[in-house]
């Protein structure tokens, strides 16, 4: 009798959990919609000041097997194959300076992810364009088909969210201009370039935009500590734990101690 009152004390706890979760996920799904831009500039062995990878990595010309792009950490790559993710299309120029685009859906939320891949040598390009986007301007619209219509999606400036992945080209030159913020809507921002911190909070904080995680030193800019910031922040989390998932993920496939994961990697001013 005892262990049946436990048998069905667990299966009414769960059949809560199950409910929770079920009323969580409509919910994300009935939200309104929202849109995250990344700015990704491919890395280059001959044009950026990077330390140089194998060839066909660093190929700033090559999205296809790039380091940042189409390699298995790569954006494209990551999200295509996350459970969490469904691509919708890719493939387009929408700039001379822009590779590839990539247009993903979230499958429990209302969010699209829109990324960009710049040629490696167009990384100060990838830069001014990913400060204006922060900033709020150069907002665009485009239509994404989804399941039963088309979706009118407002990117770059228009973005709910921006995100940079690459080589810190501040370390490397400076910018012709600082983009001031443009309007009384603040985005988030997702910066995963080695010391972000110190080399991009002038720009970032003319912008206006929120810096919900970049980096305080030397750093492998991957995928998978997108896509874990990026469920915190579709998941309404705060900042210390969208730090704490991004640790958490470098450390996964860094191996390098979640102590020093967590010092990697720094949320708000």
């Amino acid at each position: 009798m005892i262990w049946a009152g436990k048998s069905r004390m667990l299966s009414g706890f769960f059949c809560v959990l199950a409910g929770l979760l079920a009323n969580q996920e409509s919910s994300l799904q009935n939200s309104p919609l929202r849109s995250v831009h990344v700015f990704v500039a491919l890395a280059d062995n001959e044009h950026q000041g990077i330390v140089p990878i194998p060839a066909r990595l660093g190929n700033g010309l090559d999205p296809a097997h790039n380091l940042y792009w189409g390699a298995a950490a790569g954006v494209k790559t990551f999200f295509i194959r996350s459970a969490d993710w469904s691509l919708v299309n890719c493939g387009g120029r929408p700039k001379p300076e822009i590779m590839e685009r990539c247009i993903f859906k979230h499958r429990r939320a209302n969010v699209y992810l829109v990324a960009d891949a710049y040629r490696g040598d167009e990384i100060r390009q990838t830069l001014l364009d990913f400060f204006s986007a922060a900033a709020g301007a150069s907002s665009e619209s485009i239509a994404v088909p989804s399941d039963s219509s088309t979706v009118i999606l407002a990117i770059r400036g228009g973005s709910n969210l921006v995100a940079y992945v690459g080589h810190d080209g501040l370390m490397d030159f400076h910018l012709p201009v600082i983009r001031s913020k443009k309007n009384a809507t603040s985005r988030d921002a997702i910066i995963l370039a080695c010391a972000s911190k110190q080399y991009f909070s002038e720009a970032l904080r003319a912008s206006g935009a929120n810096p919900l995680l970049w980096t305080t030193g030397l750093m492998a800019p991957e995928a998978y500590t997108l896509k874990a910031a990026l469920d915190g922040w579709i998941g309404a989390e705060t900042n210390e734990q969208v730090h704490e998932r991004a640790a958490a993920a470098y450390d996964k496939y860094q191996k390098c101690g979640m102590r020093g994961a967590r010092r990697l990697f720094a949320s708000g001013w």
